[in-house]
């Protein structure tokens, strides 16, 4: 009997080998995203969780596997999530490994959920499941873009920043994107190595030479005006100290003097220390420095117990010309979610941002005319890695993302985040132009290249006209519902091979 049982207990860890291996190979293809850019440690990484998962004797094992490898992807590509806790290490500290280990097992259920509907999808057939699996990675990254707010951040399709693949965003969108990857991933297990290398190659060799075509238009001429992009880097540990925060004003005002007189001044979010409703003389010392010329700023204000995080256009005098509320905020970041209705039910007002406790959203995106410089569409942080906030009635000449991305660290999270920002750009066909406090601010150009930018971690200006802006895009126009309904086609597609396998 002891034999039988240790027997039986060395056939239950060999039966769970699966699991580790689908971990490790999900934190394999986090090497693609931003800063590496390995790409082909992804196609690598799916190629042969595709395999477990086709493999797997049913759709629980399978939804496990899928569970495991997305809790090694988002851990490695996610890993930043631990650096905002760390601003203040002696009191939020403790809080970091929980957040990583809840960040990165709550992501991974939507690659669990593609692990079953793999299954559900092929049944027994290794083709259909492996095919099925692309489908529903695709697929989740879809609802990651959507529900509960959303949070697409680290699409197996960002993978593909600053090569020709990622030209054909401006057609398919980041889910799009992840699609071609995850089937070019997928394609030796359905049709075996040599036609599936050979499918593979030819899906993401059509989208490369796409993007070379792309990448060779001519570009429109940019706009006469210039703009001056800030970046004070006030590390985020000593921006708000109230011996360090009129030293990082100070050094703007001394950024906004130098030589040059553009038409456009911009500072980074909450870039200072007073709120625009109590600015005092603040403003003002920012329109003399701009000599009288527009600046848009990043700052904090209040309207009774509501607060906002903005920003603010000012003209001569300080006068506030325009203000935009940021609209999409960040949960658990800067507002509590059903805070409101948690304070209505119970009288609590301790997460009600009605009561003064985080941020109110703005009514939602708005395009601003900025007369000579043309119109221009705010977007404040977090508000930049959704498509859909970047979709407006009026299509603007440009787009201005304000950030702070000193809460994200200096190894990964910046990086990922301006990734993004990049296939904005391809996405709509605008140049966008970003002024970030720690870094990186940088001008994009419609193509999503980058002309010019400060790097992490530096202070630095950067003086820039605006680049011209292309036609808008297949993608600007549909946004993802035809990539959704080629999703459900090849859904339903599968489920009807399925069927006949059946009745045969």
């Amino acid at each position: 009997m002891a034999v039988g049982s240790l027997d039986f207990g060395r056939s239950r860890v060999r039966a769970l080998w699966p699991l580790p291996a689908a971990f490790a190979l999900g934190a394999l293809a986090a090497g693609g995203q931003a800063p590496l850019g390995l790409w082909g440690l992804t196609l690598a990484g799916l190629l042969g969780l595709t395999w477990l998962v086709a493999t797997a004797p049913g759709w629980r094992w399978a939804a496990l596997t899928g569970w495991a490898a997305g809790a090694g992807y988002f851990a490695a590509a996610m890993f930043w999530i631990v650096d905002p806790f760390m601003v203040f290490a002696r009191t939020d500290g403790w809080m970091a490994p929980f957040a990583l280990v809840l960040m990165a097992g709550g992501m991974a259920l939507f690659w669990a959920l593609a692990g079953g509907l793999a299954v559900a999808l092929g049944g027994a057939d290794r083709r259909g499941r492996a095919l099925g699996f692309a489908l529903a990675m695709a697929g989740g990254g879809l609802l990651r873009t959507y529900i509960f707010t959303g949070l697409p951040w680290a699409l197996i399709g960002h993978v593909w920043v600053g090569t020709w693949v990622a030209q054909a965003d401006a057609i398919a969108g980041p889910v799009g994107l992840s699609l071609l990857t995850a089937l070019a991933a997928a394609a030796p297990v359905a049709f075996g190595p040599v036609r599936g290398l050979i499918f593979g190659w030819a899906v993401l060799g059509a989208a490369a030479g796409y993007g070379q075509w792309r990448l060779g238009l001519p570009m429109p001429a940019p706009r006469a005006q210039t703009v001056r992009l800030v970046q004070p880097n006030a590390p985020q540990k000593l921006k708000w100290r109230r011996d360090y925060a009129p030293m990082f004003f100070d050094r703007m005002l001394r950024q906004t003097e130098a030589p040059g007189a553009p038409d456009l001044t911009v500072w980074p979010e909450t870039s200072v220390p007073f709120l625009l409703n109590r600015a005092g003389e603040g403003l003002k010392l920012i329109s003399e420095a701009a000599g009288g010329r527009e600046v848009a700023l990043g700052i904090q204000r209040t309207e009774g117990m509501y607060a906002y995080n903005s920003l603010a256009l000012i003209g001569a005098g300080g006068k506030v010309q325009q203000v935009y509320d940021k609209h999409h905020l960040v949960p658990f970041g800067e507002y509590i979610p059903f805070g409101d209705l948690y304070f209505d039910i119970t009288g609590n007002p301790d997460f009600a941002p009605s009561q003064g406790y985080g941020y109110t959203p703005g009514p939602g995106a708005e395009v601003l005319d900025l007369g000579p410089l043309g119109r221009m569409l705010p977007l404040i942080c977090y508000e930049a890695i959704f498509p859909q906030d970047l979709r407006t009635k009026t299509r603007p000449d440009w787009i201005l993302q304000i950030t702070d991305d000193g809460w994200f660290g200096t190894l990964s999270g910046p990086y990922q985040h301006l990734a993004q920002v990049r296939l904005r750009a391809i996405e709509q066909g605008l140049p966008i132009l970003r002024a970030a406090n720690t870094g990186v601010s940088a001008v994009i150009d419609a193509k999503g290249r980058i002309l010019k930018s400060v790097p992490l971690g530096k202070q630095g200006i950067i003086d820039t006209v605006i680049p011209g802006a292309l036609p808008a895009t297949p993608y600007s126009r549909t946004g993802d519902w035809p990539v959704a309904l080629v999703l459900l086609l090849g859904a339903g597609a599968l489920l009807a091979g399925r069927r006949r396998r059946r009745r045969g």
